[in-house]
């Protein structure tokens, strides 16, 4: 299969666990979220955002953009 697919193959490994999943009864092979994995959108508008206010002030911290939502979009 390695010569007919290339990269695109699957391992051995992979078949194995995906049909062990499948037979547990779960069926989607994306990943599913785990707690506490940060969640993180990044735009162009959100880049430009957090440019514009350090900008403004160069003294501003992660920490006091993340309380206040300066950054986010409203």
């Amino acid at each position: 299969m390695k010569v007919r697919y290339g990269d695109a193959c699957l391992s051995l490994q992979q078949v194995y666990e995906w049909t062990r999943k499948f037979l547990n009864g779960i069926n989607s092979v994306t990943d599913s979220p785990r707690p506490g994995q940060a969640h993180r959108v990044v735009t162009p508008e959100a880049i430009a955002a957090v440019e514009a206010i350090v900008k403004e002030n160069r003294s501003v911290t992660v920490n006091e953009m993340e309380q206040n939502g300066d950054y986010l979009e409203k």
